[in-house]
């Protein structure tokens, strides 16, 4: 019986699977290393787009914070502006009461009483006179507590000299009212007075 060597065959076919083996394993790594630079690049394309992103956010947040500014900015001068305003207006509204003030004067002055010097600091007023007679003083007392413009009468100084001929001397403090007493207050004063013509009329 014929003997047939079968080594070199197979040795053939081991170099031939180890072969195979190598270059199955090459193209792994090949393939990994192809894999792993994809997800670099890829990573990195992520992150330069993140990047990017944030830095549009900061330029963006800026510009908001400018805006934010320039906001307050506006408001400030809007607040100034209302004070201005606010001013300009009570100083429109005061402007008449002066008058008004000094009418009232004239009108509460009763016979008998001569003004000497009139001094205002705020809405307090100080009157310098000569009355006939501290009743006089008193009524005009009397009269300021019952005016529109004035109040708070407040006497400091009665004076009267032996050799005075005129009378006694005075100083007298009181205080500027309000622009919207004398429309509340008018309308009492008025009803007080109707109501004392009809009880004299009865």
């Amino acid at each position: 019986m014929p003997r047939i060597n079968l080594l070199p065959w197979r040795d053939e076919e081991r170099k031939e699977r180890k072969l195979k083996f190598l270059v199955a394993l090459g193209g792994a790594a090949v393939g990994a290393c192809l894999t792993v630079f994809v997800g670099y690049l890829l990573m990195d394309s992520m992150i330069s787009t993140q990047e990017a992103r944030n830095e549009r956010l900061k330029l963006e947040i800026i510009e908001l914070d400018k805006q934010i500014e320039k906001i307050n900015s506006l408001e400030a001068d809007k607040a100034r502006f209302i004070a201005r305003m606010e001013v300009i207006e009570k100083l429109q509204r005061s402007r008449p009461e002066i008058v008004h003030v000094f009418d009232e004067i004239a009108k509460q002055l009763p016979d008998g009483v001569y003004l000497t010097g009139i001094t205002q600091v705020g809405p307090r007023l100080k009157f310098e006179g000569i009355a006939q007679s501290s009743t006089r003083v008193s009524a005009f007392m009397r009269n300021i507590d019952g005016s529109s413009y004035l109040k708070n009468p407040e006497l400091d100084i009665v004076e009267t000299k032996k050799n005075n001929v005129q009378g006694a001397t005075f100083i007298l403090f009181a205080e500027q009212a309000s622009a919207a007493a004398p429309v509340e207050a008018e309308q009492p004063k008025k009803t007080k007075k109707r109501a004392t013509t009809a009880g004299v009329g009865k």
